[in-house]
């Protein structure tokens, strides 16, 4: 009557046996049980343990009450889970405050463990090149030691989406992750960041604070871009990871941490190491177990997947309806050298989703600002076919060769050719998948005499 009266809908059961019965019913959802641990048949304790091993409901809070308690009973209810306890007769106001609080503790956690998979499934990592499967294979292996890993790879290839699978993957995953970019610290405030200072240690510090090693402490800490941090600060990195002992700024007070680190960096540590630019033993002891994160160019293969993810998460995020991608797209951004990796395919495909209307097509790609099919430069990593072969070149008598310069023509205009034909000659979607102006594209047909319809 007291919990009606404040408007919760309430389900009674006469007995555990029904209690479990309507706890397993998906039509009743329950926020939380108040048991009796007196009642006939099955006992509120072995209802209790009956609860805590069903995984649909495993999570939910129950207040245990008895007339009749002990402290054996109440030790044994809080072992199976209980929130907590109550004795007869009850205390109106402290049953309330203790319903309210069970109830909003375990929505705010339903909320925190919604927020985890969402942020996990936004970490998650696409692909199924050979490439990227071996590193699935590196990464599962590593995972559940306590070995230091140094991921490298270059800019945008996803260096922290390795690193959170790591801690995910590891006896770690339910304690904190923390990521340093250490290229973003200002040298002098590199070593208060990671170690913390004491209030008065240097001016500005106001009050104490705890640093990078101690948020992480029990977890995963990231150190990105570690290439950028300076010696002093690697020489107090080196003891930390040696001994698990860490010192603020301004104090000589030892803290044991127990911290496992990742490093990454999109530079050759040991270059740098030769250089003197970098500690040997430091470099030693980060890279137990070297990871590197392909670029695109070498996971092409990968591109489909990719940007149908990104258009999915983005129409997810904006509201709107899932927009298809035209096929042509795919062999568009397949010929691309993107330099900037996985991180620059996401911006060109959000930035087509918007322009586009019901679907995205080639005519809704920005232009490459990096290369061109022109260019005398291109990527060792191109993709196959992209120049025909001299035995493909049209009118090439057989044996005859070409000049280097003959030869780039040749096939410079053979491929302008197909890809005009493969559009259908609208000029505006060939000039977006080569890479080039309108105005460059209808120069290169004028000065190859490129005719409508050919090839």
């Amino acid at each position: 009557m007291v919990l009606t009266g404040e408007g919760y809908r309430i389900i009674d059961a006469e007995s555990a046996e029904r209690a479990l019965d309507v706890l397993g019913h998906p039509g009743q959802p329950v926020d939380l049980v108040i048991l009796d641990l007196k009642l006939p048949g099955m006992s509120g304790l072995e209802a209790l343990e009956r609860i805590r091993q069903d995984d649909a409901v495993r999570d939910l809070p129950v207040i245990v009450i008895s007339g009749h308690a002990t402290v054996h009973d109440a030790i044994a209810a809080v072992k199976l889970g209980a929130t907590d306890f109550f004795e007869k007769p009850l205390n109106r106001e402290r049953v309330l405050i203790s319903v309210r609080n069970s109830i909003r503790t375990a929505r705010l956690s339903r909320a925190v463990q919604a927020l985890r998979i969402e942020i996990e499934s936004r970490y998650e990592m696409i692909g199924t090149s050979p490439r990227m499967k071996r590193l699935y294979q590196d990464i599962d292996k590593v995972a559940p030691t306590k070995a230091s890993v140094l991921i490298t790879g270059e800019s945008g290839t996803g260096k922290e989406l390795v690193s959170r699978a790591i801690h995910r993957l590891s006896p770690r995953k339910d304690e904190p992750f923390v990521k340093v970019n250490c290229a973003a610290i200002p040298r002098e405030l590199i070593e208060s960041e990671l170690f913390g200072h004491e209030r008065g240690s240097f001016t500005g510090a106001q009050q104490r604070k705890r640093g990078f090693f101690e948020q992480a402490h029990g977890g995963t800490l990231l150190l990105d871009e570690i290439a950028d941090m300076d010696l002093a600060a690697q020489a107090k990195v080196l003891r930390a990871l040696q001994n698990g002992e860490i010192c603020r700024v301004g104090s000589e007070h030892v803290l044991h941490v127990d911290v496992r680190v990742l490093a990454a960096t999109n530079k050759d540590l040991s270059k740098l190491v030769a250089e003197g630019r970098f500690r040997e033993d430091l470099y030693f002891r980060l890279a137990v177990f070297p990871l590197q994160v392909p670029s695109l160019r070498e996971r092409r293969e990968d591109i489909q997947l990719l940007a149908d993810a990104f258009v999915r998460s983005f129409c997810k995020e904006n509201g709107l309806r899932l927009k298809p991608i035209e096929a042509s797209v795919y062999a568009a951004l397949t010929l691309r050298q993107w330099p900037g990796n996985v991180r620059e395919l996401k911006n060109v495909v959000e930035r087509a989703a918007i322009l586009s209307g019901d679907e995205v097509t080639v005519a809704d790609l920005p232009e490459d600002p990096h290369a061109s099919p022109f260019d005398d430069d291109h990527d060792d990593n191109g993709a196959p076919g992209r120049h025909p072969s001299p035995a493909a070149v049209p009118g090439l008598p057989d044996g005859q060769r070409l000049t280097l310069r003959a030869y780039r023509e040749s096939a410079e205009r053979a491929y302008i050719v197909e890809t005009l034909t493969n559009f259908d000659w609208n000029i505006s979607k060939a000039a977006v998948a080569l890479g080039v102006e309108r105005t460059n594209l209808h120069k290169k047909i004028r000065a190859y005499g490129i005719k409508r319809f050919e090839g």
